[in-house]
């Protein structure tokens, strides 16, 4: 396939910018803190078959997983000319309840050419406990599921989904804020893509699009071919499933041979009955997290990197477990560990280009009650940052997301003016970082203060397993969770649904990273 190189770098960066704007507009005129300011969101263009071309530097266990979804709508919905496509079922290629996506297509010629799309984590769609990141047992318990809707049909908004999706949440003005932002960032993909078509031609756009897809491809299968053919295994576990206290095994193998890679995780566990089951599109998205990361060069976050890799996830494993297996904590938990036992396979391959492990958890606190000052209900999540693990060039950086996770800390200041809380201590845990020739980077201690009873659920992991360092590098602390209630100190469960009354106080140290080689 042969294409001019200077264009193509152009139209990558035109079509990134697509992508980038619309998060732009999406951060900007969101309603929530949780997408305004710790901008947990995406945004992407596909094709017409749903395949992505480009995509902005958001939140990676999104965009790996949200092509599925596309695909899943185009299935199963006829789509019409200023039609918008709501969905968050993590068995419809969503990855769990709380990350909605809006799909709109752009018609050419009468044709559904392109489709751009978000992803936006809403803090609260609804189950059994505020902030819909309970300690569900099934998915039904953990909020409304949305099967492929049109929530806009030609134009306009279907009132009776937008009805039928408010009058299932604690929030529902802030989910309308929270949506109509998403429906107009796609609005302004859908404009970028027209403007681009009018000044380059729909031939020349089509065109670039495929090759962006294609040199992703070769990019890969060359990083892969300098791998040395062979097999490479890795296990680690999770702490528990929030229902058991049994540790939960995720393993890998590894068949690297010429330029592509079989990825094998039948070495996994059962599903398990609480929620840190991961359906298939999470699990694909860290594989594909991965194996991007080993790239250097700067290219588009395309299909193409599916095409040198093969997947096998059994059915009815923690990596694909089967409906209605609840799946909150699999995306945000389970995906890392994922993550941590490709790079520790990848660590027996090519020691020198892999990092010890980073933190390995998101460290869910969702919350929520009633607020008296504001006479209103309200519901919130937000996942902490800690240490990154260390490499054989660099220390690991201290108190940052990591992996599956590319959002900021919500600021202080914004928290406590949307929240009935106060946040006493927001530090680095100093010494959290695993020691070695280079350094893990530390985690974060963050104190809530709580002023009105509120109902707390917390989704954490590496609170017994450390995240492990590498070439005689040591592992990085493991995190605790610590409740401070009428002065006597309870350290909690990595997974923990609670109520706690005004002057309560809940403390969060979240795990270090891991060492890189032994100190001299």
């Amino acid at each position: 396939m042969k294409f001019d190189p200077i264009e193509l770098e152009v139209f990558k960066n035109i079509f990134i910018s697509i992508a980038e704007e619309m998060g732009t507009v999406l951060g900007r005129t969101a309603f929530s803190p949780n997408i305004k300011e710790r901008k947990d969101f995406s945004c992407a263009l596909f094709d017409e078959t749903g395949e992505t071309f480009a995509q902005g530097e958001h939140i990676p266990v999104h965009l790996g997983a949200m092509s599925l979804s596309v695909q899943s709508a185009l299935r199963k919905i006829e789509i019409e000319p200023e039609d918008t496509i709501i969905l968050n079922n993590p068995y419809e290629g969503g990855t769990h309840l709380p990350d909605i996506t809006c799909i709109s297509p752009l018609f050419i010629n009468n044709k559904p050419l392109f489709y751009v799309a978000n992803r936006a984590h809403h803090s609260d769609v609804g189950g059994m406990t505020p902030g819909s990141m309970p300690l569900a047992t099934s998915i039904f318990q953990e909020g409304i599921i949305i099967p492929p809707l049109k929530i806009v049909s030609k134009g306009k908004m279907n009132e009776e989904v937008l009805r039928l999706i408010l009058s299932n949440v604690r929030t529902p003005e802030e989910r309308e804020g929270d949506l109509r932002a998403q429906l107009a960032a796609n609005e302004v993909g859908k404009e970028r893509l027209k403007e681009i078509i009018k000044k380059y031609g729909l031939e020349k756009i089509l065109k670039y699009t495929e090759y962006l897809k294609y040199y992703t491809e070769r990019i890969l299968r060359n990083v892969i071919s300098t791998i040395p053919d062979g097999e490479y295994t890795f296990h680690d576990y999770l702490d528990d499933d929030g229902v058991s206290d049994q540790p939960i095994k995720i393993a890998v193998k590894l068949k690297v041979k010429g330029e592509e890679i079989l990825i094998d995780f039948s070495g996994s566990s059962p599903q398990v009955e609480g929620s840190v089951n991961a359906n298939f599109a999470v699990t694909f998205s860290a594989v594909l997290y991965v194996f991007r990361a080993l790239i250097e060069e700067d290219i588009p976050f395309n299909s193409g990197l599916m095409k040198p890799l093969k997947v096998i996830a059994p059915e009815g494993t923690v990596v694909n477990a089967n409906f209605p297996s609840a799946v909150a904590g699999g995306n945000v938990e389970t995906s890392q560990r994922i993550v941590d036992v490709l790079l520790g396979a990848l660590s027996k391959a090519i020691p020198d280009r892999i990092p010890a492990a980073s933190q390995g958890t998101m460290n869910n606190i969702a919350f929520g009650g009633y607020s008296p000052d504001k006479k209103m209900s309200f519901a919130y999540y937000e996942t902490i940052g800690g240490g990154m693990g260390a490499s054989k060039e660099l220390p690991g950086r201290s108190g940052v997301h990591t992996h599956m996770t590319n959002s900021l800390n919500t600021p202080v200041e914004a928290l406590e003016a949307y929240l009935p809380i106060k946040i006493n201590k927001y530090c680095l845990r100093k010494g959290s970082g695993g020691k070695g020739k280079k350094q893990g980077g530390d985690g974060i201690i963050r104190e809530y203060e709580f002023l009105t009873p509120i109902e707390v659920t917390i989704i954490s992991e590496r609170r017994k397993f450390s995240p492990y360092g590498l070439l005689g590098g040591e592992a990085g602390k493991r995190g605790r969770n610590i409740l401070i209630s009428k002065n006597k100190k309870i350290y909690l469960n990595s997974k923990v649904n609670l109520k706690v009354n005004p002057r309560d106080r809940l403390i969060i140290e979240t795990p270090g990273g891991g060492g890189y080689g032994s100190k001299e």
